[in-house]
């Protein structure tokens, strides 16, 4: 039996690091196209830290296509099947082949000046960044005990590549009600007046104006059939990690996304605000679906927790349309849709309707599905 056991243990082992190994050989395969083609592929505004600290980005993708060799290798010598471990291995190769650390930029020509790029760059070290410091946490201070390669994390993966990697594109596409609508707020009175405010101050008007917005926007995704059919898509994952807030349809992050930008037009908060702002909702937009045990007790309804949002995706039926704020319970507590007891919810994902588990059925659910929308919240 121990024998068995250790069996298990070395093949569950082996299939982690090689499964590691290749996704992270693929984002240092994808790092070095960002070095070759920075015209095409690093998001703009990026490029004058890149500049700055290029000596550290480079020693960083050198030990991230060492670290795929020695994960790969590792799989290797602890599964009898040696795919895992090859393939991370092999990008590893492709990356060094690339040129690697060193990699320098292709001249293109006339291609240069762009307002635009695909941001590649944006995913390839938000998905690092993200991944060194969740796992860890959610391996230390697991609410349930679930793989980190759990079901869906391949479909998960994908939203967030089109998320990230579109992030300029996605931006703009955004910003287009707000400066079609109001454009002719631009330089009123108000405006220098809102951005002349101390930073911290603008900071938490953001939170406050934005999550307002958002929180109506929300409630209406999950009321509106039509809509619901497209909010269902971020509702569908039965476990929560760090990956799971990622699954969300392209309509949902552009319509929500369009809905946060309107007072931030229309206010005229100062860049420096702004900046602090995005920082702020990257890490916690992951956090709050992080499969962490932290209750924080003071906090718990000044500022949304992974307890909190954790009743939002419940398919509990005492959970179900509650929660609906991103960062502040004060609004759910304000419209009465407050719920946060002692307890954290047993079950997730939608009640009747589960759209498919693939990436591109997720895309085409809403546009298949028409009639009744679902009990779910």
């Amino acid at each position: 039996m121990k024998r068995l056991l250790s069996a298990r243990a070395r093949a569950e082992v082996g299939k982690r690091t090689g499964v590691a190994s290749g996704v992270l050989g693929a984002l240092c395969v994808l790092a070095v196209l960002c070095f070759l083609l920075p015209d095409l592929l690093v998001t703009r505004d990026a490029l004058p830290f890149y500049v700055a600290h290029l000596g550290l980005l480079r020693t960083i993708l050198q030990a991230c296509i060492l670290a795929a060799f020695a994960l790969g290798a590792a799989s290797i010598l602890l599964l009898r099947s040696k795919t895992y471990g090859l393939i991370g291995i092999g990008l590893g190769a492709v990356a060094l082949l690339m040129g690697g650390a060193q990699a320098e930029p292709v001249e293109l020509g006339a291609a240069g000046g762009r307002a635009f790029a695909a941001g590649l760059d944006y995913f390839v070290l938000e998905l690092l960044v993200l991944a060194l410091l969740f796992v860890p946490l959610e391996r230390l201070y697991a609410l349930r005990r679930q793989n980190i390669f759990r079901a869906g994390w391949q479909t998960d993966l994908k939203h967030f590549f089109v998320s990230h990697a579109g992030v300029q594109l996605l931006s703009f596409a955004s910003m287009i009600p707000a400066q079609a609508l109001f454009a002719w707020t631009l330089q009123l009175d108000f405006q220098k007046a809102v951005a002349a405010q101390p930073l911290w101050l603008q900071f938490i008007e953001i939170l406050l104006a934005v999550d307002f917005m958002t929180y109506w926007v929300h409630r209406s995704f999950h009321s509106v059939p039509w809509l619901w059919s497209f909010h269902a898509v971020h509702h569908s994952s039965r476990q929560m990690d760090w990956l799971a807030g990622s699954r969300m349809h392209i309509v949902d992050v552009l319509v929500t996304r369009a809905a946060a930008f309107l007072p931030v037009f229309v206010l005229g908060f100062a860049p420096a605000a702004l900046y602090a702002y995005l920082v702020f909702v990257s890490f916690h937009a992951v956090y709050i679906h992080a499969n962490v045990r932290w209750r924080w007790p003071l906090l718990r309804w000044v500022i949304a927790t992974p307890e909190f949002h954790h009743w939002h995706h419940t398919s509990d039926e005492e959970g179900l349309d509650k929660n609906f704020a991103s960062f502040l319970p004060l609004w759910d507590r304000v419209f009465g849709t407050a719920h946060l007891p002692d307890h954290w919810p047993k079950n997730y994902g939608t009640v009747e309707f589960q759209p498919p588990e693939t990436w591109v059925g997720q895309l085409l659910y809403p546009f298949r599905r028409r009639g009744k929308r679902t009990p779910y919240g």
